[in-house]
């Protein structure tokens, strides 16, 4: 029983709770514009330095959506956050918009958030970039310590149920875009709905920055698992939720430790990072200090993964590497790619993604042998890390629109198919 390592975890956030304290009520006193010192290299200097500290000390809460608004046809329109399906590992939002007049009748896509230590507001980005034009819904993942044990186990074919539901509730009309870690379980759930025929089958899949097979250029990530073993990440990453949270008890793989090693593996970039908002903050550069902190608000906020949702994840992926070898199983059924035929096909990738390499995701096309050339792309995104592939500026300007316009063509070739084959039966 590994409870203590959760246990330390949280006594030492306990204990440094006065620190923060103290830290905020001298920043309040030195920010003070009433305080000659708030404009002084000095007082700009300590306020600075117990920001930093208050902010590497805390423990960071589930962000918000809170879109407000978006243009929709250049109105400005209400967006309002609609959880229209619920599981105790998910919630299933729709962005409606209160649109005046006439239904607006947009693309409905389904984004399967990653389920690896983030809440689904790591793609607040991606979600913005299509809401103006797009029907969205998103999976919003609970995190494992606040599901009491009583509501029983989360694994990797739990997973694929849970988005095999939420597509047949969205109905046949729907893209699917997967970022990350789903793009695994999301293409199993195609190649299951497809060898049964599932009339719910979606128009589209868009896989980004996806461990489909991670024997292509294999990332420090990859060759930890391998060289590791399941076994391994069992004895040292699995723990027991401690009280007063509501999992008591419940074994999981911690975000904080999903932290620590994305952290870990880039330490001078973060270090770098936060040495520069120390500089904006004493030379009062407050923009450049809240794009900082809007970032890290968001990255440092994690979640409990369940146990064995994750060992599964970890031996099916990265150890066996059962979907290329055409090894895995969902309930005792077989994950068959080559079922996959009438739904499309887009991956990306990032040229410089460090968590998942060069065609690690670009092998979902030649393992999926029978979905017609003409309803495939790849784009391979120059310039960006595995953030970039589905976040940032060169995601808005170049990435985006690319799977807009895949979308939109598979939702045409699919249209032109039912004619044809309506034709032919009359």
């Amino acid at each position: 029983m590994k409870l203590p390592l959760y246990m330390w975890y949280e006594a030492t956030h306990a204990l440094l709770g006065p620190a923060r304290a103290l830290a905020g009520s001298t920043k309040f006193f030195y920010n003070n514009p009433a305080n000659p010192l708030s404009q002084s290299p000095f007082g700009r200097g300590v306020a600075a330095a117990c920001e930093m500290f208050e902010r590497t000390t805390r423990r960071y809460g589930k962000p918000e959506f809170s879109y407000g608004s978006v243009s929709v046809n250049g109105v400005q329109t209400e967006v309002v956050e609609d959880v229209l399906w619920s599981k105790p590992f998910c919630n299933l939002i729709n962005f409606r918009k209160k649109s005046v007049g006439r239904p607006l009748n947009q693309p409905k896509i389904l984004m399967v958030a990653p389920m690896s230590g983030h809440y689904a507001t790591l793609l607040r980005g991606t979600v913005e970039s299509f809401l103006p034009t797009h029907d969205v819904y998103i999976t919003d993942w609970v995190d494992a310590r606040t599901v009491p044990l009583s509501v029983g186990r989360f694994d990797l074919d739990d997973y694929i149920d849970y988005v095999i539901d939420m597509i047949r509730l969205l109905g046949p009309d729907l893209h699917l875009m997967a970022v990350c870690q789903p793009s695994v379980p999301v293409i199993a759930a195609i190649a299951r709905m497809e060898a049964e025929n599932d009339p719910a089958t979606p128009l589209s899949m868009t896989l980004m920055g996806g461990p489909i097979d991670t024997r292509e250029s294999p990332t420090k990530v990859n060759l930890l698992a391998q060289d590791r073993g399941t076994a391994w990440f069992k004895r040292h990453c699995i723990v027991k939720v401690p009280l007063p949270n509501p999992g008591f008890m419940r074994d999981v793989y911690p975000g904080f430790l999903q932290l620590s090693g994305f952290m870990a593996m880039n330490i001078d970039r973060h270090i770098e990072a936060h040495g520069e908002m120390f500089s904006h903050l004493v030379h009062g550069d407050g923009d450049s200090a809240e794009k900082h902190r809007d970032f890290y608000d968001e990255y440092m906020a994690v979640m409990d993964l369940t146990a064995e949702f994750y060992l599964q994840t970890v031996d099916t992926v990265f150890v066996q590497h059962a979907l290329p070898k055409g090894t895995m199983m969902h309930r005792d059924k077989p994950v068959d790619l080559t079922a996959i035929k009438r739904c499309a096909l887009m991956t990306v990738e990032g040229e410089n993604d460090d968590i998942s390499g060069v065609g690690q995701t670009q092998a979902a096309h030649k393992l999926c042998v029978n979905i017609p050339e003409s309803r495939r792309v790849h784009w391979l995104q120059p310039k960006v890390g595995h953030y970039g592939v589905f976040n940032g500026s060169r995601f808005r300007a170049d990435v985006a629109p690319r799977i807009a316009d895949f979308m939109a063509n598979s939702a045409h070739d699919a249209k032109k198919s039912t004619t044809k084959s309506l034709k032919l039966v009359s």
